[in-house]
């Protein structure tokens, strides 16, 4: 099982992604990423990661699937805090790589494009 939290349900995710997180994890479940206040201090940000830190182990312990991983995307303090509380319970943490690519459109609006490439593990 993969758990999606990021702000990018696998709704949104090209082909190429999906076909590759299916095949190592199985299914894929969308977790929203919280939005995290600005003004959240250390223990707000570890009282949020603990809170999903449980909620993940929730549907883990659930999973049938021969490889189990979150794919963990947002933002920083949170998800560093978040992925050293999964490494703590056994739990792999993956982040998705891309190739950006850049263009200007007619009105001179640059234009950015993300191509999957690769999971790559949260050591």
């Amino acid at each position: 099982m993969l758990l999606n939290l990021s702000n990018h349900p696998k709704s949104t995710w090209d082909k190429k992604q999906t076909e590759i997180a299916k095949k190592i994890y199985g299914e894929i479940i969308d977790i929203n990423f919280p939005a995290v206040n600005p003004e959240a201090d250390e223990k707000d940000i570890y009282n949020l990661a603990k809170e999903y830190l449980e909620h993940c182990k929730k549907f883990l312990l659930q999973s049938t699937d021969k490889n189990n991983a979150v794919h963990i995307m947002g933002e920083m303090t949170f998800s560093f805090a978040l992925i050293k509380m999964l490494h703590e319970n056994n739990i792999d943490c993956i982040a998705s790589t891309t190739k950006r690519s850049a263009s200007m459109d007619n009105s001179s609006n640059k234009i950015s494009r993300f191509d999957f490439v690769k999971f790559r593990k949260y050591n």
